[in-house]
């Protein structure tokens, strides 16, 4: 199975876009676990990763993060797809780094 994280500032308005991104990979039937947390978390749940996606609010951390989770795929969420709370385009951004 599959582990998707979100990292953002707080974690209110990424908690909604990960629950459109369960809805859509229910209708996909894609197997995954899908969560949002602090960025103050990335060493504790980064490293269980298959997919780290950080919230347009804290894109100048996008170095640092990736420089703590060597060898784990690491991007920005599209500024347009956060604002939309658009889960399934989100869902697919991750299912591509992942290599599905």
């Amino acid at each position: 199975m599959k582990n998707i994280v979100l990292f953002c500032a707080a974690g209110m308005s990424t908690s909604m876009l990960v629950e459109k991104m369960r809805a859509a990979a229910k209708e996909e039937d894609l197997e995954c676990t899908i969560n949002a947390y602090s960025l103050s978390a990335v060493s504790q749940y980064g490293s269980g990763a298959d997919a780290v996606l950080l919230g347009p609010q804290v894109r100048f951390n996008l170095d640092k993060v990736k420089a703590k989770l060597p060898g784990k795929p690491v991007e920005v969420i599209d500024m347009k797809q956060y604002g939309m709370m658009d889960g399934k385009s989100v869902l697919a951004t991750a299912k591509k780094m992942m290599g599905l």
